[in-house]
């Protein structure tokens, strides 16, 4: 068999791209991850080999759980902290509840975050604010409040743009740990039932890059050492998902590899194009199929816009009073021979419709068949009936 051409093409470009990629020196990736496992320079992965030291040798672990999985288990310890650092929190109306729950039995939650959910922070006092574009200063210094703690000279992210602050809504066990330069929080204690949330608006101080740079080393440890020296749970789903070492599937390597994932969107690509250009010529033409029309509903509605137009108004009444009286019988099990009182409030009791609109319908009907119908005696029976199959389904 002839080998097909477009095939030889796209495999040759593709094998000829992937090893010009694999073998081209890698430039510095500067996106943000704040992944544990990343030693690129906004990674985590320092910060989190240094926390057992941090917390006085106490467990650590890595989580790639939903926050309200993790703590429905019933195998944590009495008390503990959780620890996010990541550009967007993210939770739940359940998450949240859990981790409130959480902090209220004693335990303790630090997050350090740029966006915060809404709800969580109207919940305990606080709110993330930026300040215009104009206004970004990456020279802004930051600080501790707490003298002990406090750099002779300011901490500089410069990496940071300066317009990330929070703002306090309530004032009432809430403590400021934290200042920029322009005396604005970024960092607070919140008391909340027995435990405490640290809320930090600056998450950059925790990656490799200046948790190893001798100007900023000692702020992440500052910072974590208001932590108590607990079994420690560090958060990855904020940043990852919920996946495991074993459970990474061959396409999220992929889509985490830049060189392979242009590989990969030049093999989507070719297949695309070969789809349209190779088998343009062999598929065949897919025929119209109409869906079938509900004839029976079409004559149905023919036939009572006849009756209507040739203004045949009795004969009209005639076949609704009919198909409702039919409607009752076999519905409800009642004689309609003899329409009586006793029969009108056998009808309201098992159709749940009221006795007024019984009445009234019944009266219609008897008018009906008495007089000349009318274009509004035929309208209002049209009504009468309608509102008694309206109130029978409910």
């Amino acid at each position: 068999m002839k080998p097909n051409k477009y095939l030889l093409f796209l495999l040759t470009t593709i094998v000829a791209y992937g090893l010009f990629e694999y073998y081209r020196p890698k430039p510095i990736d500067w996106n943000p991850t704040y992944t544990n496992k990343d030693k690129i320079p906004f990674g985590t992965r320092v910060l989190f080999d240094l926390l057992p030291d941090i917390m006085n040798r106490q467990p650590v672990t890595s989580l790639r759980l939903p926050v309200y999985n993790h703590l429905s288990d019933k195998k944590l310890p009495a008390r503990s902290n959780y620890i996010f650092v990541c550009h967007t929190l993210k939770l739940t109306g359940f998450d949240r509840t859990k981790l409130l729950d959480y902090v209220s039995r004693g335990n303790t939650v630090f997050i350090s975050a740029y966006e915060f959910p809404d709800s969580l922070a109207r919940q305990l006092g606080f709110r993330a604010d930026l300040k215009t574009p104009t206004l970004r200063d990456t020279t802004l210094g930051m600080n501790f409040t707490n003298p002990t703690l406090k750099n002779r000279l300011d901490y500089h992210f410069r990496h940071d743009d300066g317009r990330n602050f929070l703002v306090t809504t309530k004032a009432t066990q809430m403590t400021v740990l934290g200042r920029n330069a322009r005396n604005e929080p970024i960092f607070l204690k919140i008391r909340y039932g027995k435990g405490t949330f640290y809320i930090h608006n600056l998450p950059l101080a925790f990656t490799n890059f200046y948790v190893l740079d001798p100007a900023t080393d000692d702020y992440a440890y500052k910072a974590l050492s208001y932590l108590p020296a607990l079994p420690t749970y560090w958060d990855e789903y904020q940043k990852l998902g919920r996946f495991d070492e074993d459970e990474q599937s061959l396409l999220r390597y992929i889509l985490t590899q830049p060189p392979l994932v242009w590989a990969y969107y030049l093999t989507v690509a070719g297949l695309v194009l070969y789809v349209i250009f190779a088998g343009k010529r062999t598929q065949r033409v897919i025929p119209v199929v109409e869906p079938l029309k509900n004839t029976s509903l079409a004559f149905v509605q023919n036939i009572g816009r006849l009756y209507f137009q040739r203004a045949d108004h009795g004969n009209l009444a005639k076949k609704k009073i009919q198909y409702f009286l039919a409607y009752v019988r076999e519905q409800f099990g009642l004689n309609t021979t003899l329409p009586d009182e006793e029969f009108k409030q056998a009808l309201a009791r098992k159709s749940g419709v009221s006795e007024q609109v019984v009445h009234d319908l019944f009266r219609q009907i008897a008018f009906s068949q008495q007089q000349i119908m009318s274009e509004y005696d035929l309208i209002r029976l049209n009504e009468l009936i309608e509102k008694f199959y309206v109130q029978a389904k409910a």
